[in-house]
């Protein structure tokens, strides 16, 4: 399998109702840059090589529950980020126009829901 990933760049795409404007969320929060935009698609990147992430429109997006409830679109996967100082990094995160959610499974984890309502993790890196 190595020799047929040599060289290869990775990424994930993430349907949104604005690509733009979620590529420049996670470009802010992550310190990447905006590595190309065209109508309907916008991607992110931390480096040429990757990892790259891909927001393409949706134009019947639903937004992720969370927690999962019955019968609502759940999440379909969710990003961890290991973070030195958890509170700074949800006070960055929140004044970037994420959300904390109400839940909380574990005291050194914090869901925060992006701009679209996809969940994610910033992680105490201990």
């Amino acid at each position: 399998m190595k020799s047929r990933t040599a060289g290869m760049w990775w990424g994930t795409s993430i349907e949104a109702p604005d690509p733009a404007a979620l590529a420049r969320f996670y470009s802010e929060l992550l310190g990447w840059h905006i590595g190309h935009e065209e109508p309907g698609t916008s991607i992110v990147a931390s480096s040429p090589q990757g990892p790259f992430f891909v927001f393409q429109q949706a134009d019947d997006y639903q937004r992720p529950v969370w927690p999962p409830v019955g019968g609502r679109q759940r999440p379909m996967m969710h990003f961890d980020f290991q973070v030195g100082d958890l509170d700074e990094a949800v006070a960055e995160a929140v004044a970037l126009g994420a959300t904390l959610a109400e839940h909380q499974p574990q005291p050194n984890v914090r869901v925060l829901l992006d701009p679209a309502g996809h969940p994610f993790c910033l992680c105490l890196d201990e």
